[in-house]
């Protein structure tokens, strides 16, 4: 046999496939057990099955007629309950005896229903589980408002999905956006739903819903992607908060440019961190503990309650490092500041326990006002 290759039969192959996988959202699912353990366990019942009716038969082998010899033997036993299970009946083995036909309609019957449940049931099930799947899907989409939607499940996109799920944020409420389908799988086995795709497009974004979104983080490997997701991102969201990671700080004001709400350059923030750790190890722990959430201090924002309005930072009960006015963010020592306004938002270091941790989410938060 000759197999013929055609020019460019491996790159339609290759961009067939991935239209195939391209755009595709992927559910968090629990995985009982693998496909091929499913289907062999399958298969060996269908064997049981069979191999007890050929024993049955072959124990009431004197109450059946062979047409051809007269007799029924361990091989025309089998023979008999392969057609007879398949349904096929040929005619030329049948019980002649009441005893086998009794066999037949409460023993041999049974058998052959089980039979075929067992054969038929993997397409069923394939069926069943797509339609599952599909209304799955449709719910997923009808009910999902205001998520965070992540862009590259790096090490970034990790740990950013990490902290924000520290402060309340469910997983139901995370949408993760990757080219690779290794990282979708590694995100949905983590319970977060993961699309296919490249970012830069507007249709791999709006089958993350990224126009009902409320928060879009990209943490993608390059930069000029970055550029484009967030281009991409604001034209599709115009109200959603955008933050952007480059790895070149002269890109951070690019992006800003671009519709990010703010940006964070990874490389730079790298550097600042070892110099400080260089310098003092134990302001650099404490940074890094600042940093990571749900654990030792945390810096939170929260709004003004009633009680605070008319004070100065320095006479709330929590650690007040700045003040968010507007679109000013004024160290809690700025005499701009004066007392405290109701419309004013807090930035504070507080101790990270169950009670303190503030869900971005969880409660409405005025607009961000445009750059």
């Amino acid at each position: 046999m000759f197999h013929v290759k055609l020019p460019g039969h491996d790159a339609i192959a290759r961009q067939a496939d991935e239209h195939l996988v391209t755009h595709k959202v992927k559910l968090p699912r629990k995985v009982v057990e693998h496909p091929f353990r499913q289907v062999a366990k399958r298969v060996l019942m269908a064997l049981l099955v069979l191999a007890a009716t050929a024993l049955i038969v072959y124990a009431d082998r004197d109450g059946y007629n062979d047409s051809s010899d007269q007799s029924v033997d361990f091989l025309d036993a089998w023979y008999y309950a392969t057609v007879t299970l398949s349904t096929t009946g040929y005619g030329d083995i049948t019980p002649v005896s009441d005893a086998a036909r009794l066999t037949n309609i409460f023993v041999i019957t049974p058998l052959r229903v089980l039979f075929l449940i067992i054969l038929v049931g993997t397409t069923l099930e394939v069926l069943t589980e797509r339609t599952r799947e599909e209304w799955r899907l449709n719910r997923w989409r009808s009910i999902l408002r205001d998520h965070t939607v992540v862009v590259g499940f790096g090490t970034k996109g990790r740990s950013a999905i990490q902290t924000v799920c520290a402060t309340g944020l469910k997983k139901e409420q995370v949408v993760v956006v990757d080219p690779s389908g290794k990282a979708i799988d590694a995100a949905t086995a983590d319970g977060y739903a993961g699309i296919v795709g490249d970012a830069t497009r507007s249709e791999v974004l709006m089958r993350a819903e990224v126009h009902r979104a409320r928060k879009i983080i990209i943490a993608t490997q390059r930069d000029d992607t970055a550029v484009l997701v967030t281009l991409t991102a604001r034209q599709l969201n115009k109200g959603a908060k955008i933050v952007a990671a480059v790895r070149e700080e002269e890109n951070a004001p690019l992006l800003k440019q671009s519709g990010a709400d703010a940006v964070i350059t990874s490389a730079s923030a790298a550097g600042r961190l070892l110099g400080l750790s260089v310098l003092s190890p134990a302001a650099g722990m404490v940074m890094e503990d600042l940093i990571q959430q749900g654990s030792g201090l945390d810096i939170v924002e929260r709004p003004v309650i009633k009680a605070e309005v008319g004070r100065k930072p320095r006479d709330t009960d929590d650690l007040v490092v700045s003040v968010l006015r507007g679109h000013r963010v004024l160290g809690y020592d700025d005499p701009a500041i004066g007392t405290l306004e109701l419309t004013d938002r807090l930035i504070t270091i507080v101790r990270a326990t169950p009670g303190t941790q503030v869900a971005p989410d969880a409660r409405p938060l005025p607009p961000m006002p445009s750059q």
